[in-house]
Parts: C-alpha cells; structure tokens; sequence
C-alpha cells in the first residue's frame, strides 16, 4: 500500500468494510461517472480522463484535509461498493458527508450503513460537532438517504461547481 494511503483509517460494519481508495477502484467510480442518470449528482457525466482526475481530487483530499471518501466493500466478498466520506473542496460552504453507491450496490441499505459509520467517526474520533449533506434539487433518492439519517432541509444555496443544491443538516453528535 501507498505509504500516503497507510494513515487512513479502516471502518467497519456489519457487511461493509470501508478502506482507503485504490487504484482498482477507479474502474467502478469511471463505469459510475459515465452515467448520465446516476452521475448527475456529482457533475456527471463526465469523460474517463476527467473521471480519473476527480479520482485522484479524492486520494488528494485525504492528504490535504485528513480525511476523504473512503472505498465502501462488501465484507466477505471485498468488492467495491461505492464511495462514503466527507468532502471539504475549496468554495464548499463546510464539510459534507456524501455518497455514491455503484449501481449493483443500490436499493439494499449500503449508503445507510456507510453513511451511519462515516458519521460516527467523524464525530466520535475526528471531533466533528456538525455535518451537511448537499444534494441537487430532484435528486430524490439522495434526498430520501439523508432525511433517513435524521438530516433535515435547512437551506438551499449556489455550488460554485454544481449551481443549486440543497443544504441537509445532520442531527449533533449527541442525537445522532
């Protein structure tokens, strides 16, 4: 393993194991950006190349703000699932926890699950007091995901990349 790669820590769930990300997982992430249905939400669809530099913005994040998207496997199987993490870009308003789930992965509870435990870290080990969600206007299952995990609607706002999004307040650390 990439010695940049070694600091990030592993989480773990009843069926997930979530891992820092590999260069095997760019297949899925570049399958999911070629989507224009499913990628719509993170600024898809976009070109492979292109799809290899948000890859690589996302290994970036970790070293520069300590922490990232980690790769969501199936426990016992160890195949990518998808994305989960906490994403911080330059003209974000603050830290968001998001997610992407590969289409194989989807309708079967994973997000949730991944999701739950980013959150938990982030504020049990990493001392986050507070979490969003962004999500684009009719982007409904996104939206269902983050009103499950006891986030609400608290405004909408201009993405500097994405244009309106909708801002999802998760619950404090002592109600979540």
């Amino acid at each position: 393993m990439n010695a940049l790669m070694e600091h990030i820590p592993v989480l773990d769930t009843d069926r997930l194991i979530l891992r820092g990300p590999a260069e095997s997982d760019f297949e899925p992430l570049a399958e999911f950006f070629a989507d224009p249905e499913r990628s719509i939400g993170f600024g898809g669809p976009i070109p492979r190349d292109q799809a290899w530099r948000w890859f690589a913005g996302l290994i970036g994040h970790w070293h520069l703000r300590g922490y990232g998207f980690w790769t969501v496997t199936d426990r016992h199987r160890g195949d990518a699932l998808g994305i989960c993490g906490i994403w911080f870009p330059e003209g974000w308003p603050e830290p968001e926890l998001g997610w992407v789930m590969f289409k194989s992965a989807e309708g079967k509870g994973i997000a949730f699950e991944a999701a739950k435990a980013v959150r938990r870290h982030a504020y049990e080990v990493m001392g986050f007091t507070t979490m969003t969600s962004n999500i684009v206007p009719g982007n409904t299952r996104s939206i269902a995901l983050a009103e499950r995990l006891g986030a609400v609607h608290e405004r909408t706002y201009q993405n500097i990349n994405m244009g309106t999004e909708l801002l999802f307040r998760h619950p404090a650390p002592e109600a979540a």
